[in-house]
């Protein structure tokens, strides 16, 4: 979009805190269930401060962003209602007599993020909003990569994700982004949603959402999908959203992309979160913990031999309920016969065999499943995937890259 994003957050991001992801337990591979992975009502008493378990506030000025207000931490700026809501107002003030890049500061403001307290890869993140109005106001509601912390990586190499931006002067759009090497800043690749027949968006509340599976993040307002971005939109540049994420919200006053209030813009300015909720699409362990994984022409995942030795080829196979087939799936893992589902090596390369293990709480041992029923491991941010799109008995079991075939589409039967 037409703004670049500076970052308030620096070495302190390093340590983030990964929530491992399970898989499902469905019945149908077009409706896997949803597990909650965070959830925030903003259930308390009228001016109590977002949960500290769940957010911290950040605090300063933005100096890269030109922005003019100064964030503070506490309920000063950022407070429960006692109605359920969460509410981030923009005051025209200055108690604490701090100076911002420009002088002395003229406004405060509010941004909290889940950086230390929760990150995913993938998965639905929603929130139900009514944003401020007003010509100089920008709030938003977006995530950064857990690794921007790292001097190795920091941004836009970490990645940013947009779910939503609105300024004030385009009162009835919002929009969805992404950023990353080569396509950082102004340079975003997004799309813009307008309301119809001119109707703002602070004249209620709207529900901002991103489906995020791997190679592919689709945005929608209110239910209705109107963007979907995958590596091919992103000029050869390197696709960076295969890593767990954090939640950023945040109401900005001024900058290079909003431009500063005017006489016109009201104040205190009010961001009203109602929700922010985040789900994968999985359910978690089916009962029993075990149950067969289906894949291509109704096959089951086994375990040659039914050996539970480390190195077992996991392979396609008729299903015939035998203890080599019954998988338990949660939090990260898929296990048979009480070892891991394992890639060959800790490899990330297409072809890279499965195979039974030890489990060690690796990367080749953290899966998760998108909502198109992949079954995808994160490190390697690759499908399991039956080799030579065979449904052959013995047919081995692999990772490839993520292509939406019928040889990588997995249902998990409780």
């Amino acid at each position: 979009m037409r703004r670049h994003r500076h970052l308030l957050l620096a070495a302190v991001l390093a340590a983030t805190t990964v929530v491992p992801l399970g898989l499902t337990a469905s019945a149908a591979p077009a409706a896997p269930a949803a597990t909650t992975t965070f959830s925030d009502d903003f259930d308390g008493p009228a001016g109590s401060p977002a949960d500290g378990g769940k957010w911290s506030y950040e605090t300063g000025d933005n100096v890269n962003n030109h922005e003019l207000e100064w964030y503070t931490a506490g309920s000063n700026n950022a407070a429960l209602d006692g109605q359920g809501h969460l509410v981030i107002t923009a005051k025209r003030e200055n108690p604490g007599n701090n100076n911002c890049w420009y002088g002395y500061c003229q406004y405060t403001s509010a941004r909290l993020n889940t950086a230390q307290r929760f990150t995913q890869a993938y998965g639905h993140f929603e929130t139900r909003m009514q944003i401020p109005r007003g010509q100089g106001m920008w709030p938003a509601f977006w995530m950064l990569g857990d690794n921007i912390g790292d001097p190795n990586v920091g941004w836009p190499n970490s990645g940013e994700i947009d779910v939503m931006e609105n300024v004030g002067n385009e009162p009835g759009t919002v929009h969805g982004t992404i950023h990353g090497p080569g396509y950082s800043g102004s340079g975003g690749v997004g799309a813009g949603y307008s309301l119809p027949g001119g109707q703002a968006f602070a004249d209620g509340f709207h529900t901002f959402a991103i489906d995020w599976s791997p190679n592919r993040i689709t945005w929608s307002v209110d239910g209705n999908a109107y963007e979907t971005r995958t590596p091919a939109d992103i000029n050869g540049n390197r696709w960076v959203f295969d890593h767990p994420f954090f939640i950023i919200m945040n109401l900005a006053v001024g900058g290079y992309w909003p431009g500063n209030p005017d006489g016109s813009t009201p104040f205190p300015g009010k961001l009203v979160v109602d929700y922010v909720h985040v789900t994968t699409g999985d359910s978690g362990p089916p009962p029993g913990g075990g149950g067969t994984i289906t894949g291509i022409g109704g096959k089951c995942i086994d375990v040659a031999g039914a050996n539970s030795a480390n190195g077992t080829a996991v392979q396609l196979y008729d299903c015939n309920g035998t203890a080599a087939q019954q998988w338990s799936v949660g939090n990260g893992q898929i296990k048979a016969l009480g070892k891991c589902l394992d890639v060959s090596g800790g490899g990330t390369a297409n072809g890279t065999v499965v195979q039974l293990w030890d489990c060690n709480g690796s990367g080749a041992q953290n899966w998760t499943v998108s909502g198109a029923n992949d079954i995808v491991n994160i490190q390697a941010n690759k499908c399991l995937d039956a080799s030579n799109n065979s449904s052959a008995n013995g047919t081995r079991l692999q990772i490839w890259d993520c292509s939406g075939n019928a040889n990588q589409k997995w249902t998990v039967n409780s």
